[in-house]
């Protein structure tokens, strides 16, 4: 089967890896002449957000996927119109891709999200209390496009642009939980995971599975997931991020159509992990069980300050010596400042211990330059 990616990142990577045990020939298209696919598929380089792009990117393809949500949905929609199978469909795409048409499905579905105001430009006032989050329309992705305003004097700092507002939740963790529903409606669900994010980069920092939940907190999770495959209408996968306020209530703050940094460490720690199952969502076949097989956790190797040009891995050589550590490069050969580039999963036998591993494992390496 020929399969089209739009993105040819580590995401897509990862999933050409993944799948290369089977047989299919795999094309991405991507605007960066070294993206992490360019040497592991057919590649074109090219922009994702053009129209024209996409539709003779795809056209003789079997099926088209997505790596990054931020692509020409009008497109895939035509492709669709022209029997390739595109995979989440256009239209969950367009409406994910869009924060404001994402939290009305949200709220016409009855899915738990935080209270929002949609402001289409400046002049609109905002109604919404102090302190509020803003999220840009369009465009945003890790930890680009929020922004969280406190004061007054925090006004002058509002994007002019088309914008979510939305109340600001009481955060005791953030929680994420990856679904899968294939075209003949099989539906699976991975363990749920928290999420530990680095306050100064807004990126995730540590990503540990499983989570120790009350009851309570796993029936909501249980009932947003359900909820959220039954509406959704389209093959795929899905990552779900949630939040859960020191009430013990659980709120969705955003869904990404695709593969997702809160499942790498599924790599090692579940039966199979996110990106087989996203090759078999693509493909139609039976969906994958994804039990998790012990404590597993992954930490981001991300560009350190003050480092720009060619990559310098340091610490690589003790952090392989480690027992049950596993590194995960995405191929990039420049580095900058919280630029991701690539990532370690660890597996241990409970969280106390996962938690000292992995705080460890981050103290011995640098991403750095030359």
């Amino acid at each position: 089967m020929k399969i089209g990616i739009l993105g040819g990142g580590q995401l897509g990577r990862m999933l050409i890896q993944s799948a290369l045990k089977y047989d299919d020939e795999f094309y991405t298209l991507d605007p960066a002449s070294d993206a992490p696919c360019h040497n592991i598929s057919y590649f074109t380089q090219g922009n994702f957000n053009d129209y024209e792009t996409v539709l003779n990117f795809g056209k003789d393809k079997d099926v088209v996927t997505i790596e990054i949500e931020h692509v020409n949905a009008d497109a895939l929609a035509e492709l669709e119109k022209q029997g390739i199978r595109v995979v989440p469909n256009a239209n969950i795409i367009k409406t994910i891709q869009q924060k404001i048409l994402q939290k009305e499905f949200y709220k016409t579905h009855d899915i738990p999200s935080p209270e929002f105001q949609v402001v289409w430009n400046s002049d609109e006032k905002i109604i919404m209390p102090l302190p509020f989050v803003q999220k840009m329309n369009t465009g945003g992705y890790d930890g680009k496009g929020v922004q969280v305003i406190k004061t007054e004097d925090d006004y002058q700092n509002l994007w002019k642009e088309a914008s979510v507002i939305e109340s600001l939740v009481d955060i005791d963790k953030e929680l994420s939980v990856i679904v899968a529903r294939n075209e003949r409606g099989e539906t699976n669900t991975f363990p749920v995971t928290e999420m530990v994010a680095d306050p100064k980069l807004n990126l995730l920092d540590f990503n540990v599975c499983p989570v120790l939940l009350t009851e309570d907190v796993q029936l909501q999770i249980d009932s947003i997931t359900e909820k959220f495959l039954s509406t959704i209408n389209s093959p795929g996968l899905f990552a779900i991020e949630l939040f859960l306020d020191k009430e013990g209530k659980v709120w969705v703050n955003e869904t990404a159509p695709r593969l997702h940094n809160s499942g790498h460490q599924s790599q090692e720690g579940n039966t199979n992990s996110q990106f087989e199952q996203m090759y078999r969502v693509v493909k139609n076949l039976p969906l994958a069980d994804t039990d998790a097989i012990t404590y597993s956790g992954m930490l981001n190797l991300v560009g350190a300050e003050g480092y720009e040009g060619k990559v310098v891995y340091e610490g690589m050589d003790e952090v392989l010596k480690l027992p049950e550590t596993y590194i995960h490069l995405y191929g990039k050969t420049e580095t900058k400042p919280g630029r991701k580039m690539g990532h370690i999963n660890v597996l241990a036998d409970s969280r106390e211990e996962l938690m000292e591993k992995l705080v460890m494992v981050k103290g011995m390496v640098r991403v750095i330059a030359e």
